[in-house]
């Protein structure tokens, strides 16, 4: 582990003067209604848009996880980095219904398409699975950051862990309640150069060291996953991967992603926050040119590491230490500052977009449902409050989460999976079918929600092999079990809505692909040229050539 210098601190530093200069100058724009507060007055436009879904998406999962899972597994994981295709439907096929509907969440959204008890549902789905699972894990990729990339231990006596968690969620959660959304996705634009052009370094360097792509080639592919002869460097594994068998990945992972990226919160309120519907597709766009990059700077990295330490050149103590010791060794002084900047922008920005999210979610779908009609700034008042007790549950989960982080980090992508399918098929056939009713989206919900969470509880307390529960529930690959919840959500779905009565015309006017008027479509249409075409064209060409690359 290799101390920080004096150049890297200065780099830190000015970063987080860029940084704070950003959030000051958000600070003092007036903020007097929700609108302004969760959604940034709805004018944001599509560079700060696209920046923001992916800054926002680059948290632990990537710092830690991506990375981990490339020194662990290679390039099993490098499929959930190839859904830029799922952001262009967000923008081409959702954000029209979504801006058309005014909406400040997606629980808002089911109950225009179906009614309260779905938004209900939604809401406290995500708000928990928010504070409970992205806020740990993201503080806890937080601490090995800290402590592999700054090289300290302790700090006036104190475990260093405790110093840079606590200082993570406090000063996030302050410019978060002060900025609200206009400083989640203001401080992104400086961020994401950061994180990219940094990481980029540790690709391009880890690969120098390592002696070029053909040497990493070489090893990864000497190391067998146990499976038909697949190694590290296999994208698609053989169906008995216990992992990542090709059968869970090619159809669960568009699952959980379509959830993430075209229903969940957390990503879809940067593209509500857009000026129009044109910035709202461009920003999707442009995210979706961000997003072919992780595979890039975060797992490739993973596996650079792996090869390093098979070469004696660093020594790797876990997969998850994978990143953070790359930035440590490998880098000269102040570019370790530079990436250590990305690395923390990245969580801040994370984070503070969980912060907001979960306010937006119990000020509009809670508190001003039973307190209506109050002054536009009482619900920004509101908005701060609930900010504030969000950050003050986050700081007072982390000594639990000290201990259950590991835990909770290992289990992250299973608890994802286990929520996606009732989600995911409950949007998808509330857009794609006029007959879809209430009855059944709330009976579908309940069904994910309820075998979802029955899968993690009974994981979680390790039912024994050969048990009734353990045979139904849990003997699955995960890929599996996701694939069979979200195939029995839409059972659930269709058979409920069609022995029930049709619904009301009110709830799927211009709210299905079969309800939308023609003035509806005409408008759509003027919000697109041959430039948006030529580049979604080009980002799903990227993608088959991914694919054909490494399809061995």
């Amino acid at each position: 582990m290799v101390a920080f210098g004096g150049l890297d601190w200065i780099v830190l530093i000015l970063s987080f003067i860029a940084l704070f200069a950003i959030i000051f100058w958000v600070v003092y724009i007036k903020q007097e209604t929700d609108t302004d507060y969760f959604l940034a007055s709805r004018a944001a436009g599509w560079l700060v848009i696209g920046t923001s879904i992916w800054a926002s998406n680059i948290g632990s999962e990537h710092l830690v996880g991506l990375a981990g899972a490339g020194a662990e597994s290679g390039l099993a994981m490098a499929h959930w980095e190839m859904h830029a295709w799922l952001i262009l439907i967000l923008g081409w096929v959702f954000v029209p219904f979504y801006s058309k509907c005014r909406v400040f969440t997606m629980p808002e959204f089911l109950e225009r398409r179906f009614d309260s008890r779905c938004r209900s549902i939604l809401s406290v789905i995500s708000i928990i699975s928010y504070v409970l699972t992205k806020v740990a894990v993201t503080v806890y990729a937080g601490g090995i950051v800290f402590k592999y990339c700054l090289g300290i231990d302790t700090l006036w006596g104190i475990d260093f862990f405790w110093i840079s968690a606590i200082g993570l969620v406090v000063i996030t959660g302050l410019y978060t309640i002060a900025g609200g959304m206009r400083a989640v996705l203001y401080t992104s634009v400086l961020q994401t150069p950061i994180i990219v052009f940094g990481c980029a370094l540790i690709l391009i360097m880890g690969l120098v060291k390592l002696g070029g792509w053909s040497e990493l080639v070489a090893i990864c592919s000497s190391v067998k996953t146990g499976y038909n002869g697949d190694t590290m460097m296999t994208l698609v594994r053989s169906s008995a991967d216990p992992e990542f068998p090709w059968t869970g990945v090619l159809f669960a992972a568009p699952i959980i992603g379509f959830w993430y990226w075209c229903t969940d919160q957390y990503i879809v309120q940067r593209v509500l926050s857009a000026k129009n519907m044109k910035e709202a597709r461009r920003g999707s766009i442009f995210a979706a040119y961000l997003k072919l990059t992780p595979v890039f700077i975060f797992l490739i990295p993973g596996m650079i590491a792996f090869a390093l330490d098979k070469k004696g050149i660093i020594t790797l103590s876990s997969s998850d230490a994978a990143f953070p010791t790359l930035v440590s060794t490998l880098l000269p002084a102040g570019f370790k500052g530079l990436v250590v900047a990305g690395l923390v922008a990245a969580l801040m920005s994370s984070l503070s977009s969980l912060f907001n999210s979960s306010a937006a979610l119990f000020t509009e779908d809670f508190y001003k449902k039973y307190r209506p009609n109050k002054k536009p700034y009482h619900y920004v008042v509101v908005g701060r409050v609930a900010t504030t007790v969000i950050v003050i549950l986050g700081i007072l989960w982390i000594p639990i989460m000290r201990g259950m982080g590991e835990v909770l980090y290992k289990y992250l992508q299973d608890v994802q999976s286990l929520l996606a399918p009732g989600i995911a098929a409950t949007f998808l056939l509330g857009v794609f079918s006029k007959r879809v009713n209430h009855h059944g989206a709330f009976w579908g919900l309940l069904t994910g929600m309820f075998l979802g969470l029955l899968r993690l509880f009974l994981n979680v307390i390790k039912v024994p092999d050969g048990t009734l529960l353990h045979t139904i529930f849990l003997s699955h690959n995960w890929l599996h079990y996701c694939i069979y919840l979200f195939l029995l959500c839409i059972v659930v779905i269709l058979v409920v809505s069609y022995l029930t009565a049709k619904p009301n015309e009110e709830k799927t006017k211009s709210l299905t692909i079969y309800t939308i008027t023609k003035e509806d479509r005409k408008e759509i249409r003027s919000t697109w040229n041959k430039w948006d075409v030529i580049h979604t064209v080009i980002i799903v060409g990227f993608i088959i050539w991914f694919y054909a690359y490494f399809w061995k």
